[in-house]
């Protein structure tokens, strides 16, 4: 009986003496909220620090310092509540307030902050509000300064990081890239970690969980601008994101299993909404655009282009989003030719990396090889069912808006660009993008972005204009749209492929 009885008291006097600290320091919170209770006190507490002036007038009296002593002291499940208020109070303390932000650095804060969100937070059943509002303290006091990110970092990477990362909660997810962008900003010693064979775990597991729960809130973004577009680690984590081998070879990385996965479209999409969205600000780096291109090519090599796309982006086959979020985004790179980062050894923007590289040949054997555009094929089938000679030797649009996307590329890369235009014309490629300028019931807007594709090509370049007055007509299929251009569309009696011609 007597073993029986021993850990019993032993339960009761950690028990006393927890309520004994908790009394000791009460007192001093109460005294400065002028409270009746710890719980009224907190919450006053939360109130007085949302403001800055509370703040500053907090700063001199203690209050982090007695607030983590709670923490310290009721580090358990059982005191949940008092906990979270807690925590609420030191979050909104460490905001901006660089006094707080010394004490709870000087009091060992990230340490003690850190036992409470594993303990009680990533429990079997996870505490996601302990958890996130943890973050958001730790997210306010790295701002700080360098020796607070490193009291964070070094805390917290990697074990920790990752175990937060795996918790599938939309709530944990954005602060949790709060914490983590907000340390490495400015600190690449710290980028250089996350981005290591220890880091792309913890990148990883947050795409995971920002795929599942649908997440693209600012710190997420913030995070992947920085890694992807501004950074040179796109293929690390997009090809990490897989779980099969894959094997590269001339800038192609092909996986064994010739598939991707959910999260690699997901992360693709995160990244064109940057780009939209920041277009005129982001800056974009010569590795991010050559790794898109690469990825574009990836995805040639998986999609089945034998079957014809029903809808737009996303159509939640991941090989096919992949392809189209790549043409998109490599839209939006072509879209500027400022946009490229000063610390690129080359003097080239990115547009003369990506054509140098082959994108523009790349396109127009992409757009050579599909169906021409509906406007065109329907006359075309007339034409070919009454002779006999049906061809089924074209490639269809994998979704709706796939010929749209590479003309649009095109056009853009050739805006003001001599050497585009030229080899443009040199590849036999104006007569394949005037054929563009039509309407396609697949693909919305195909007919204008065709029509400012021709103007920049035709814009200061004499022989691409001189290139459509030589053309010669054969036979002819009448097209509203390229007649108001001056130009017909003609088939060709032994190849039934299409060309446009001068209509006078």
């Amino acid at each position: 009986m007597d073993d029986k009885i021993v850990p019993e008291l032993a339960v009761r006097d950690e028990i006393v003496a927890e309520l004994t600290i908790l009394e000791n320091v009460a007192k001093e919170l109460l005294l400065v909220s002028n409270s009746s209770s710890l719980e009224t006190a907190l919450e006053k507490l939360i109130e007085l620090a949302k403001e800055e002036g509370g703040r500053l007038d907090l700063s001199s009296k203690n209050v982090v310092t007695t607030v983590l002593h709670i923490c310290q002291s009721l580090a358990s499940i059982s005191y949940r509540q008092l906990l979270l208020s807690s925590l609420k109070v030191l979050r909104n303390l460490c905001a901006g307030e660089i006094r707080n932000q010394n004490e709870f650095l000087l009091q060992r804060g990230v340490e003690i902050v850190v036992d409470v969100i594993t303990s009680v937070g990533l429990t079997p059943d996870p505490d996601c509000m302990i958890i996130r509002v943890g973050l958001q303290l730790l997210g306010n006091y790295s701002v700080g300064g360098g020796e607070c990110r490193c009291d964070v970092w070094y805390q917290l990477f990697p074990h920790k990081f990752l175990k937060i990362a795996r918790v599938r909660s939309r709530e944990i997810c954005d602060p949790l890239c709060m914490v983590i962008y907000t340390c490495c900003d400015g600190t690449d010693g710290l980028l250089t970690d996350l981005c290591s064979e220890q880091g792309l775990p913890i990148l990883i597991e947050i795409l995971r969980t920002a795929s599942a729960v649908d997440l693209k809130e600012v710190w997420l973004k913030l995070l992947l601008s920085k890694l992807c577009i501004e950074g040179s680690y796109i293929s690390s984590i997009f090809f990490k994101l897989h779980s099969f081998p894959s094997i590269q070879n001339n800038g192609v990385v092909t996986h064994v299993t010739d598939q991707f996965v959910i999260e690699q479209p997901y992360l693709l999409s995160i990244l064109s909404e940057i780009l939209n969205e920041r277009i005129e600000h982001i800056v974009v780096s010569h590795d991010f655009a050559l790794s898109i291109f690469g990825i574009l090519k990836s995805a040639f090599v998986v999609v089945d282009f034998s079957i014809r796309g029903k809808s737009d982006l996303p159509v939640g086959f991941a090989p096919i989003d992949v392809l189209g979020y790549s043409l998109t985004i490599l839209r939006d790179i072509c879209a500027s030719d400022h946009l490229t980062s000063s610390k690129e050894e080359s003097s080239k923007d990115v547009v003369d990396v990506l054509v140098s590289s082959g994108l523009i040949e790349f396109l127009l054997n992409l757009l050579r090889d599909l169906e021409p555009p509906t406007t065109i094929w329907k006359a075309m089938k007339l034409d070919q069912i009454k002779e006999g000679t049906i061809s089924s030797s074209f490639r269809c649009c994998p979704y709706q808006g796939f010929r749209r996307d590479i003309v649009s590329i095109v056009g853009n890369c050739a805006y003001r660009r001599r050497y585009v235009q030229d080899e443009i014309r040199d590849k036999n490629g104006i007569l394949l993008l005037l054929q563009q300028c039509v309407i396609d019931e697949d693909n919305p807007f195909l007919r204008e972005w065709g029509i400012w594709c021709v103007r920049n090509l035709l814009e200061g370049n004499a022989e691409n204009q001189g290139a459509i007055t030589d053309l010669e007509l054969q036979g002819t299929v009448d097209v509203p749209e390229l007649v108001r251009l001056g130009l017909r569309v003609e088939v060709d009696p032994v190849t039934r492929r299409t060309k446009l011609v001068n209509a006078s």
